[in-house]
């Protein structure tokens, strides 16, 4: 979908549900783990937070915490705060990318579904970005589609996360344009690949707390 189309962005929520496996279960493993650390009153940065659905799940979840949410596209942080409703004061939505956010330090901070359209260098320059923004010990969780590199596994995976959709009731033809354009265009990663970033970028205690089918998350943290 293009990001910056009102039509199809008024349709954004109905699409992870269907296409992500897990997709409610996801949204509440992070919150689950930023709140092994991140405080009542913390303050939490969500990158990619077009739509909202994380920001309103995190929100209902944790009456305290305060948000910022990271974006490109101005149409999906508006849609961000219809999501939201009147929770919609305690999140900073901030039009833009990593470099455009605030410097934190921020007691945690998540990147769900959003990591795999970067090729890795700037992977890499987002994380690092992201890591200098966090406090001390402060968690990230990130997930996105992460597949083995073999030719015979990813498409082997991008098949299994298409029929996934097609049995949530997306139609099966525009399930198939949407797992050859993943295939084809989007810079994916191996989870070897994904985790060797984190390392990279700094952070530290690293571990996979999410696998569905081409999707992988995990989360770390900051060093102390």
């Amino acid at each position: 979908m293009s990001f910056n189309d009102p039509d199809a962005v008024a349709r954004y929520a109905e699409g992870p549900v269907r296409q992500v496996p897990g997709f409610h279960g996801l949204q509440q493993m992070a919150h689950v783990l930023l709140a092994e650390t991140v405080p009542e009153d913390g303050h939490v940065l969500v990158l990619g937070a077009g739509g909202g659905l994380e920001l309103k799940a995190f929100a209902d979840a944790h009456a305290g915490w305060r948000f910022t949410g990271v974006d490109p596209s101005a149409e999906m942080l508006a849609l961000a705060t219809t999501t939201l409703g009147p929770l919609a004061p305690r999140a900073q939505l901030v039009a833009g990318y990593i470099d455009d956010a605030p410097p934190g330090p921020f007691d945690g901070g998540t990147c769900l579904l959003t990591l795999h359209f970067l090729p890795p260098e700037q992977r890499l320059h987002t994380l690092v970005e992201v890591r200098r923004r966090l406090a001390p010990g402060a968690p990230f969780v990130v997930a996105h589609h992460s597949v083995d590199d073999a030719a015979d596994a990813r498409e082997r995976w991008l098949s299994r996360y298409a029929a996934f959709a097609v049995a949530s009731g997306i139609p099966a033809a525009n399930m198939a344009n949407a797992a050859a354009a993943i295939s084809a265009r989007l810079p994916l990663l191996t989870p070897a690949q994904d985790e060797a970033l984190l390392r990279e970028a700094g952070f530290v205690d690293i571990d996979l707390f999410y696998a569905a089918f081409s999707f992988r998350g995990w989360v770390a943290r900051t060093p102390r």
